[in-house]
């Protein structure tokens, strides 16, 4: 009796690729450290430098869960398509 080889969901799919970016977009942000190195426009007397990366520090927390609701969700949709069999 031939058996029939085990068919897989791809690895990258495009909510993978959200899931990536999501994760890598504060990465850049802060990393691009032209784009901030200034003082104006001030936010209540704060420099921008300042408030712009307390910012991202609030983005990254919504990216990153995001992302985690993200590969929740996409872990469930893999283990319902392979019948709920555990790896």
């Amino acid at each position: 009796m031939s058996e029939t080889p085990e068919v897989r969901p791809p690895v990258v799919t495009p909510v993978r690729v959200v899931i990536a970016l999501c994760l890598i977009a504060p990465f850049v942000a802060m990393l691009w450290v032209g784009s901030y190195a200034k003082v104006d426009p001030t936010l209540i007397g704060i420099p921008f430098f300042y408030w712009y990366q307390m910012l991202w520090v609030l983005i990254s927390a919504a990216l990153t869960m995001l992302a985690y609701k993200l590969w929740q969700r996409d872990q469930r949709a893999r283990k319902a398509a392979s019948g709920g069999a555990a790896r």
